[in-house]
């Protein structure tokens, strides 16, 4: 799963798969990056 923003979205880190901010901009790089695509998916669903 890829980061995506949406055109109008309100994510500025470019971290949200959908666009919209959801808090992840707080999240240290190590963070971040143990973020698996399961969990990606769990939290976000079909919001593509």
């Amino acid at each position: 799963m890829e980061n995506v923003r949406n055109e109008n979205g309100t994510c500025g880190c470019g971290r949200s798969p959908t666009g919209d901010c959801i808090g992840w901009h707080g999240l240290t790089p190590a963070e971040y990056e143990a973020k698996t695509d399961a969990e990606k998916e769990a939290t976000f669903g079909d919001s593509e």
